[in-house]
């Protein structure tokens, strides 16, 4: 059996790492309740990848407050981002891109104000968002667990609410379906995804096709090309109209294979497959539109 000597000592010894009740749990460091960006993904191993915190969306400007009582531990740069480190007693929290207010070593209450939110160095640039860390010597935790009503967290992209994505479509009258443009396995289908360049929450508007550099890209239905253009983000890309309201758009190509104005026919090589735009790695974004909205492409592929 443990004496009441070993237990006293134990007790001392852990009683950091217990919850002490109800509102021992971590305040919310932006005022008022900020949604959550990113949620807490934890890395497989010690260094792996993954998201070591909370994405919390923010301002530029507002003011970052200390999660609980504790000692400033650490106030200045870290990989060129500004950070601090606040230690509770056995956890830490981690607050970046701040601007500190604060030095190391002060003590600072619960809801102090340690800094103010920086939008260079953050993981929603070029909008504002407050990275929450916590951790318990080298070890990641979820802050999430600690915070007021932290199981209640709502997922939202740092711009606002994120778009609702649109029903299944229906092919306009006449179109009995869309031919696959590149004969590969979807790598990343219609829907809402984290970005994997810029970090944000948003509707992935088309299906990506994991082809290999310089594969043909074929036209998916019977059109006429009204644009061939670069963008910043979809890179070289071919729209073609095909009447009633649909157009297919072949994005980061490696070249285009038509000129505006063209008239194709479905399977004509429109271009091929590149890694333009922001891009990693060589693949064909494919969209559908019907009346300029995105649309799911899957329901109308045959």
């Amino acid at each position: 059996m443990i004496s009441l000597r070993v237990l006293a000592v134990l007790l001392v010894a852990f009683g950091s790492a217990l919850p002490r009740d109800a509102d021992s749990r971590w305040a919310w460091p932006l005022e008022p309740r900020p949604d959550v960006v990113r949620t807490y993904e934890q890395p497989p191993t010690p260094y792996a990848a993954g998201h070591r915190g909370l994405d919390l969306a923010g301002r530029p400007g507002s003011p970052v407050r200390a999660v609980d009582d504790g000692v400033v531990t650490f106030a200045g740069s870290v990989g060129g981002v500004r950070s601090v480190s606040v230690d509770h007693g056995g956890v830490r929290s981690t607050y970046q891109p701040v601007d500190a207010d604060v030095r190391r070593g002060a003590r600072v209450a619960r809801g102090e104000v340690l800094g103010s939110l920086l939008v260079a160095g953050g993981h929603c640039y070029p909008a504002a968002c407050l990275h929450l860390g916590r951790r318990h010597g080298e070890a990641y935790a979820d802050p999430a667990e600690l915070l007021s009503h932290g199981g209640s967290v709502r997922l939202v992209p740092p711009s606002g609410p994120p778009p609702v994505p649109p029903p299944k479509a229906r092919a306009p009258a006449g179109v009995t379906g869309l031919a696959a443009p590149v004969d590969a396995p979807v790598s990343s289908p219609y829907g809402m995804r984290v970005h994997p360049l810029t970090g944000e929450l948003k509707l992935h508007d088309g299906t990506d096709f994991a082809a290999a550099c310089g594969t043909d890209v074929r036209a998916a239905a019977d059109g006429r090309v009204v644009a061939v253009t670069y963008d910043p983000a979809y890179g070289q890309r071919v729209v073609v109209d095909h009447g009633g309201g649909l157009a297919t758009s072949y994005n980061h190509l490696a070249k285009a294979a038509v000129r505006s104005g063209a008239t194709v026919q479905a399977g004509a090589t429109v271009g091929a497959v590149g890694s333009t735009g922001m891009s990693t790695g060589c693949h064909l974004h494919f969209m559908v539109t019907v009346a300029g909205d995105p649309v799911d492409p899957a329901p109308l592929l045959r």
